[in-house]
Order: C-alpha cells, then structure tokens, then sequence
C-alpha cells in the first residue's frame, strides 16, 4: 500500500513538474537561449576561436565535404535566402485565409533581418577565411541565414502546431520545417561561410525572439483578423 502512494506521488510530482514547464516553456526557451547567446558573445568578444568551431570545422570540411555533396549543400542554403523567404511569404500572404498569417510572417521575417544587421554591426567578427565555397560578404556573427531560417520556419511550426488540426501531417510538417532550420544551420558551416559558434548564436537569438514574438506580437494579427471578420459579418 506505501508502496502504491509512492508511486502515485511521484507521479504527482512528476505532472506538476511537466505542467510548470510547459505553462512556463516560452520563459525557459528565452532564458536559456539568451545565456547561451551571451555565453558565445563573450568568447567571440575575446577573439577566441572555441572549440566548438574546430570540431566542427573537422568534421563538415575536413571529412564530409565532396564534390558530390556540395550543390546539394548550396542548394539547402538557398532556402534561406531573402529571395526565397519572400516569395514563401507572399504565398503564405496570398493562400493562407485572412491576413494575418501574411502579416505575421512579414513582420517577423522583416524584424530578425534588422535584428541580426545590427547584432552584426555591433560584434563585427571578421567571417572564416582560405576555405570558402560561396563569395559571402558582412560579418560572421551570428549566422544571419541560420538567424532566418530559425525565425521563418520556428514561426510556421508553431503556426502549424497551433492552428492546424490535430493530425500526423501536423507532426510531419513541424518535423519537416524542424530539419530544414538544422540543415540551413549545417550548411553554412560546411560551405565555410561561417563557424559553429555563429549557427549556434543565429538560432538562440531566432528562439529567443520567437518566444517573445508568439506571446506578444502574432497573437494581436490573429484578433485584428478575428475583428475585421466580425465587422464583415455585422455589415
């Protein structure tokens, strides 16, 4: 019989713990992400090149790059460029019903790009230099495409897991967008455009600024929506 209260006690425990997290979850994803990124700050600020840049310099153009791979590489990239997520805006703009799944997007694709310029302009780290595979040009720090594409792609998975019925293909679509934001990450660091450390950075300021932008900027789109639907329907 103790044994039994035991367990229900943990278990007790256990879903009150789940439930303050997942009620608590967009603080928890800004703090963390925000010490992380200020953690990679402070080691950049020093002109340090940390270890995690070597390791990955190791393994992504030491051992993975080849012939074979590299347009499928640059290829990833693209997906987040500004050409690319405008015109995915735009359809978004233009299918999606009403306008504030458009507007939502715009708007916080048009804010991380302004973010990550001015992050870039303050830090000024010089980008890696003699094994580049694409001309970039600008600072290195944070990974402006990894910044993007956090932020593009965050927002329709959380778009989707929101809004969309409760589904597999809800699942499968945020996995899907999950991979792309790695993948756009990844490639930066194998086409030598960046180091690690700025994939790292780019995607802790995007999940910050998400986890502000879903609480306190795409809910006001959704009830200008939910206004502007009722007027129609009250004239």
């Amino acid at each position: 019989m103790h044994g039994d209260d035991s367990a229900r006690g943990a278990r007790g425990i256990l879903r009150g713990a789940l439930s303050l997290v997942r009620d608590n979850l967009r603080l928890l994803v800004l703090l963390v992400c925000t010490v992380v990124f200020l953690a990679l700050l402070g080691e950049v600020l020093e002109g340090e090149i940390l270890r995690l840049d070597v390791m990955a310099y190791e393994l992504f153009v030491e051992r993975l790059r080849s012939d074979a791979l590299t347009p499928i590489v640059q290829g990833v990239t693209s997906l987040a460029s500004v050409v690319v997520l405008a015109v995915m805006a735009a359809v978004i703009a233009a299918l999606a019903p009403g306008k504030a799944p458009g507007w939502c997007v715009t708007v916080n694709l048009a804010c991380v790009v302004a973010l990550g310029a001015l992050l870039k302009a303050i830090v000024q780290r010089p980008r890696p230099e003699g094994f580049r595979l694409v001309a970039e040009s600008g600072y290195s720090f944070p990974s402006g495409h990894s910044m993007v594409a956090m932020a593009f792609f965050g927002l329709l998975v959380w778009m989707i897991w929101r809004y969309h019925r409760r589904d597999a293909m809800r699942v499968v679509w945020c996995v899907f967008f999950g991979l792309v934001i790695v993948a756009v990450g990844l490639s930066r660091i194998y086409l030598g455009v960046h180091y690690a450390s700025d994939v790292l950075a780019g995607f802790c300021v995007s999940l910050a600024w998400l986890a502000f932008y879903t609480k306190a900027i795409a809910p006001l789109f959704v009830a200008a929506d939910r206004q502007a639907g009722d007027v129609r329907a009250d004239a």
